[in-house]
């Protein structure tokens, strides 16, 4: 919808996609990431995912982290260089001129190809 926009971009940040539940030193949930709740963040668990979006909107399309360490380190924390003084879009990020096609195209193994297997699995395990 704003692929062809020069003033407007919206970018996927998968920073959050993989990550796993920060353990403590007794391989336990770390509490101190959650808020009283246990299901909302505390105030060290939001620093944690602000710097992770922060780092993800810095990184190029298709080269963005999909998760958190949780290492509560500000050194992790990525800043803007000379030469790429800018939040990365798929515009900025070399896709632009590419063979990328974010259109949806025709899935690449037929649908009926996946109800066939699923039936043989069934049938070889019955046997």
């Amino acid at each position: 919808r704003y692929e062809e926009r020069e003033d407007f971009a919206v970018v996927m940040q998968p920073f959050f996609r993989n990550t796993l539940l920060p353990l403590d030193s007794n391989s336990k949930p770390d509490l101190s990431f959650f808020a009283a709740d246990c299901f909302h963040f505390s105030v060290r668990g939001y620093a944690e995912m602000a710097m992770a979006l922060w780092n993800n909107m810095l990184e190029p399309v298709g080269e963005k982290q999909t998760y958190n360490n949780f290492t509560h380190d500000r050194s992790k924390l990525k800043c803007p260089s000379p030469e790429k003084p800018f939040l990365s879009t798929v515009r900025n990020s070399g896709f632009r001129n590419s063979d990328l096609n974010l259109e949806k195209t025709e899935p690449s193994v037929p649908y009926w190809a996946a109800i066939v297997a699923a039936v043989a699995g069934v049938l070889v395990g019955a046997l």
